[in-house]
């Protein structure tokens, strides 16, 4: 049964813990990979290049935009992130999954351009959590976790946008809620080459009508 690789785009607040989300699911799920983002902020403390995000300076992150190489990009908190095209196409085509940890601004640029990925939208249990999970992460000065805050406010108010909506309070349950959205789009039957059940004698070629006119 095989089929081409499927797109999540797995969104939210920042702080919500889409990244460890998207992580997880790469360790514990065959046949995934993680999307690598582009960015020209520097990175956090245990962060790898190549592994997190390709860590690019300004002018060669502008060169790609040039030469085309992302399928969305946008400025956030005075950075910029991209998507790499090729590295997307490539996995997707040798029928492996996708996850794409992205901001909400890129969220919305990737569904014009992939009507069929699968979209989910990564909430905090309250927003008292999500400003307490922002100062314990210690990346971000006071005024940039305000700026997070009032974004995270705007971002949740456009949750139906997406196709399935994870509350991330226990990661555990989070982690088994994403991990079933996997595993059911994957057994979808548009998804699917279903040839096997008429080369297995499973179904019948519908019969060709005696007086029908063939075209």
């Amino acid at each position: 049964m095989s089929r081409t690789g499927i797109l999540f785009v797995v969104s939210g607040p920042s702080g919500v813990g889409k990244s460890t989300l998207c992580k997880t699911m790469i360790a514990q799920v065959p046949q995934t990979t993680l999307s690598v983002s582009c960015t020209t902020r520097t990175p956090r403390p245990g962060e790898q290049d190549g592994v997190d995000y390709c860590f690019m300076d300004e002018p060669q992150f502008r060169e790609s935009i040039q030469r085309g190489e992302f399928v969305e990009w946008a400025e956030v908190y005075g950075k910029l992130y991209g998507t790499p095209q090729r590295q997307l196409e490539e996995a997707m085509n040798r029928g492996t999954d996708v996850l794409l940890d992205i901001d909400a601004q890129g969220a919305r640029q990737i569904m014009k351009r992939f009507s069929d990925a699968v979209y989910v939208f990564v909430a905090p249990p309250s927003l008292e959590v999500l400003r307490t999970r922002l100062y314990r992460r210690a990346s971000d000065s006071s005024d940039e976790i305000q700026r997070r805050l009032r974004s995270a406010s705007e971002e949740i108010a456009n949750f139906r946008s997406y196709h399935y909506l994870i509350r991330n309070e226990e990661l555990p349950q989070a982690t088994k809620e994403l991990e079933s959205i996997i595993h059911a789009e994957r057994v979808k039957t548009e998804r699917l080459n279903t040839q096997w059940l008429k080369e297995k004698g499973l179904i019948e070629e519908p019969a060709i009508k005696e007086n029908s006119t063939i075209v």
